[in-house]
C-alpha cells in the first residue's frame, strides 16, 4: 500500500488509525479527512486504501463507499466503526466494503487484519467474521441462481441495497403491490424472513446497483 485515506471525524481516532496503517505498511502516505466534503477531493485512481467511518458530520460513510466503488474501482474500502449491528454490517457489505473493522478491537488485531488485504483476504474483525460464518451455516446452500427469475433478482438486488418497497417500485416502474409480491416470492424461495438476510444473499450472488 502506497497511498491511503482515513475518513474519521474524531481527531484522536484519526491519529490512531494512521498509526495502524504505518505499522501495517511503513512509508505509506496517509491522507486525512474529517467529513465527506473533505474526503471527496482526495479521491483518485492513485489511492490504494480507504478507511471509512460511518457516522460523519455531513452524512453516511456508506455514500462515500458507494462513490468509490463506482468511480475508483481499484481502491480497497474498509469500514472502521463502533457499529456492530447486523443491519449496518449488511449495508456495508452490500455497498461493496472490502472489510469491516470494529474500533473496539486491540490495535494489534486491527493491524493484522489490515495486512491481510495485501494478500486478498477481507479485513474483518473476528466477531464480524464469526457472524458471517454463523449466518451461512444456518441458511445453508440454496440454489438461488436457478430458482429466482430475472425480475426477482432485480428486486433482490434493490432490497439488498436497502431500498424500501416503494423505492423499489419507483426504480423498476412497478406498482408497490407487485413489488411486494416479488419480495414475498424471493423470501419464500430463499427460505428467509428479513431484509438483512436478503442483503446477505444479494451480496453472495454478487448483485450490485448495475445489476438492476
Amino acid at each position: 500500500m502506497q497511498n491511503a485515506l482515513i475518513v474519521e471525524d474524531i481527531v484522536e481516532t484519526r491519529g490512531w488509525l494512521a498509526d495502524l496503517i504505518e505499522q501495517a505498511w511503513p512509508g505509506c502516505t496517509v491522507h486525512l479527512a474529517n467529513s465527506l466534503g473533505q474526503a471527496r477531493p482526495l479521491l483518485s485512481d492513485g489511492l490504494d486504501l480507504a478507511l471509512i467511518d460511518l457516522n460523519l458530520p455531513d452524512g453516511s460513510g456508506l455514500d462515500l463507499l458507494r462513490d468509490i466503488k463506482r468511480d475508483h474501482l481499484g481502491v480497497l474500502c474498509v469500514v472502521t466503526t463502533v457499529m456492530a449491528d447486523d443491519a449496518t454490517v449488511v449495508a456495508a457489505l452490500s455497498a461493496g466494503a472490502d472489510g469491516y473493522l470494529l474500533k473496539e478491537n486491540p490495535a494489534g488485531v486491527l493491524t493484522r487484519q489490515l495486512m491481510q488485504i495485501s494478500h486478498g483476504v477481507p479485513a474483518l474483525s473476528p466477531s464480524i467474521a464469526r457472524r458471517i460464518m454463523d449466518h451461512f451455516r444456518l441458511t445453508g446452500p440454496v440454489g438461488i441462481d436457478t430458482r429466482l427469475t430475472d425480475r426477482e433478482r432485480d428486486v433482490l438486488a434493490l432490497i439488498g441495497r436497502g431500498l424500501r418497497t416503494g423505492e423499489v417500485a419507483a426504480e423498476l416502474g412497478l406498482a408497490e403491490t407487485t413489488v411486494a409480491g416479488y419480495i414475498k416470492a424471493v423470501y419464500r424461495k430463499l427460505g428467509i424472513s428479513s431484509r438483512a438476510e436478503a442483503a446477505w444473499h444479494a451480496t453472495r450472488m454478487g448483485l450490485r446497483q448495475t445489476d438492476s
